[in-house]
C-alpha cells in the first residue's frame, strides 16, 4: 500500500482507499438525488429517498438488486441515470475522471496516478494512465458490438429508438456486469432461454467484463508480445473450470426439476446451465427462475457468488486470484512446503496473508448481514445468506426478498453493496488509523493450532 497521503488543507489528508471510498460514496448520493426528483418516475411524483439510495447504490456498485421494476417505474430520464451510474461504476469514478482529464488537454498528478493504481489494482504505479486510456478504448469497442449486436436482434420487436436503447444498455449492464434489465415484471432474461444470440452475446459480454482489464490487454497484446502474465494465465483458467463446473454441476442438478429444466430439450438445458453458470461470476441476469432452483443449486450459487470475478474488472466477489491462493497456499501446506507455488514461480509471502484478510473479512460480513438479517427480516435461512452473498458479490441475482425488506434490510443491503463494490479491505484499510512499520522484531513463541 503507498504512503502517500493527498493534502487538503488544514492538515486533512487522504490516502487513496479514502478517495476511492469517498469518491464511489459522492457517485451514489449525486445518483440518489438525480433519481429522487419527478422527473425519474414514469408517475411524475418523488421517489422515497431510500428507494432512490438503494437504486443508486445497486447501478453504481454494479449490483442489479432492485427494489422497483427497473423497466416500469423509472422513465426515460430515471433509465438513463441508472445507466450512466452503471458506467460510472463499471469502469470505476478514477476512470471517468481520468478520462475528463485527458480530454480537457490536463496532466494527470502523481496523486491522482496512485488513486488510480488502487482502483484498477495494479501492483505498479507504472503505466497507470496508459493502461486507463486502454480500458477506456477496450471498453467502448466491447460494448459498442455488444450493443450494435443487441440492436440488430431486436430491431424488429421494437420501434428504431427503444431498440437502440434495449441494446446499448443490457450491453453496458452486461459488460459491467450490473445485471439490470428493461423486460418488466422482474423477469431479467427468462423470455430468452432459447435465444442463442442474446445468451452468447450477454455471457460474453459478462465474461469478458470479469476477466479484469490487465487480462483484457494482454490478450489483445499476446499477437505482438507473445506474453501472458501468471495473473492472467490464472484468471483464465480458473474462469473457465468455474464455468465448466458450475454449467455441468447445474445440468445435473436441475435437468429432473420440473419447476425448471426437466421436460426441456437437451439444447434448452445446457445452453440455460451454461448462462446461470456464468451470470453469479458477477452479473445477476437470469434465463430461469431462481426461486424454483432447488437448494443445491441455490447453494452452488452462493459459492460461485461468493468467490466473483477477477481483479481489475467490473464484477464483485472475493476474487478468482483470492481463491485460487488461499486452494494453493493449503495445498502447499498439506504438502509439507514453506512457500506457495504456481507455474514455477513462487507468490510473494504477503500476497497470502492478503488473501486471507479479504477472504475472511468478506466472510464475517456475509456472515454478519446474514444474521442481522434473519433478525430484522425473519425470513428462511437459506433465502437470506442468497440475498446477502449476492448483495456482497454485487450479482443481482434474486430469489425475491429484496422487495420484502423492512427499511432496516435495505438500510443493510445498500452498505453491503457498497463494502462489495469498494473492497472490504480497502474499507478496512481507508478507515483504520495505520502505523508505522515497526522494525523491531520480537522473540517466536509457538502456539498449537488445528
Amino acid at each position: 500500500m503507498q504512503r502517500f497521503k493527498l493534502e487538503l488543507g488544514s492538515g486533512w489528508r487522504l490516502t487513496p482507499p479514502q478517495v476511492l471510498v469517498i469518491g464511489f460514496a459522492a457517485v451514489i448520493l449525486t445518483g440518489a438525488v438525480l433519481l429522487s426528483l419527478p422527473l425519474s418516475s414514469t408517475a411524475g411524483k418523488p421517489t422515497p429517498f431510500l428507494n432512490a439510495l438503494f437504486t443508486a447504490t445497486s447501478a453504481v456498485c454494479v449490483t442489479g438488486l432492485v427494489v422497483v421494476d427497473t423497466a416500469t417505474y423509472w422513465s426515460r430520464f430515471g433509465q438513463v441515470v441508472i445507466l450512466l451510474l452503471i458506467q460510472v461504476g463499471g469502469l470505476g469514478f478514477m476512470t471517468m475522471s481520468t478520462l475528463a482529464a485527458i480530454l480537457l488537454g490536463r496532466r494527470i498528478m502523481l496523486h491522482q496516478r496512485l488513486v488510480i493504481q488502487e482502483a484498477l489494482n495494479q501492483i505498479s504505479i507504472e503505466g497507470v494512465v496508459r493502461l486507463t486510456r486502454a480500458v477506456i478504448v477496450v471498453t467502448a469497442i466491447i460494448e459498442g458490438t455488444g450493443a450494435v449486436l443487441l440492436t440488430w436482434h431486436w430491431w424488429g420487436l421494437y420501434p428504431p429508438g427503444e431498440a437502440i436503447f434495449q441494446g446499448v444498455f443490457h450491453a453496458i449492464s452486461a459488460f459491467c456486469n450490473a445485471g439490470f434489465d428493461l423486460k418488466g415484471e422482474f423477469r431479467s432474461l427468462t423470455g430468452y432461454r432459447t435465444d442463442l444470440l442474446v445468451n452468447l452475446v450477454v455471457t460474453s459480454l459478462i465474461i469478458l467484463g470479469g476477466l479484469g482489464f490487465s487480462v483484457l490487454i494482454e490478450f489483445i497484446n499476446w499477437p505482438r508480445e507473445r506474453y501472458l502474465s501468471l495473473h492472467s494465465r490464472i484468471v483464465v483458467k480458473t474462469t473457465l473450470v468455474l464455468i465448466a463446473l458450475g454449467t455441468l454441476l447445474i445440468l445435473t442438478i436441475e435437468s429432473y426439476n420440473p419447476a425448471t429444466l426437466a421436460g426441456r430439450s437437451w439444447f434448452e438445458k445446457l445452453l440455460c446451465s451454461y448462462f446461470q453458470a456464468v451470470t453469479p461470476r458477477t452479473a445477476g441476469f437470469n434465463t430461469i427462475p431462481i426461486a424454483d432452483l432447488r437448494p443445491a443449486t441455490l447453494f452452488l450459487i452462493v459459492l460461485l457468488m461468493y468467490i466473483g470475478a477477477s481483479p481489475g474488472g467490473t464484477g464483485g466477489g472475493i476474487k478468482t486470484t483470492t481463491f485460487v491462493t488461499l486452494i494453493l497456499t493449503v495445498l502447499a501446506t498439506v504438502r509439507g512446503k514453506s512457500r506457495t507455488e504456481v507455474g514455477n514461480r513462487s507468490l510473494p509471502a504477503g500476497l497470502v496473508p492478503k488473501s486471507l484478510a479479504i477472504a475472511f473479512l468478506s466472510l464475517s460480513l456475509v456472515v454478519g448481514i446474514t444474521i442481522a438479517l434473519l433478525i430484522s427480516e425473519g425470513k428462511d435461512f437459506l433465502l437470506t445468506l442468497f440475498e446477502v452473498t449476492s448483495a456482497f458479490g454485487t450479482v443481482g441475482l434474486s430469489m425475491g426478498l429484496t422487495t420484502e425488506l423492512s427499511a432496516v434490510g435495505r438500510a443493510l443491503i445498500i452498505a453491503l453493496m457498497f463494502a462489495g463494490r469498494v473492497g472490504p479491505l480497502t474499507i478496512a484499510v481507508a478507515v483504520a488509523q495505520r502505523q508505522r512499520e515497526n522494525h523491531i522484531r520480537f522473540p517466536e513463541e509457538a502456539i498449537i493450532v488445528g
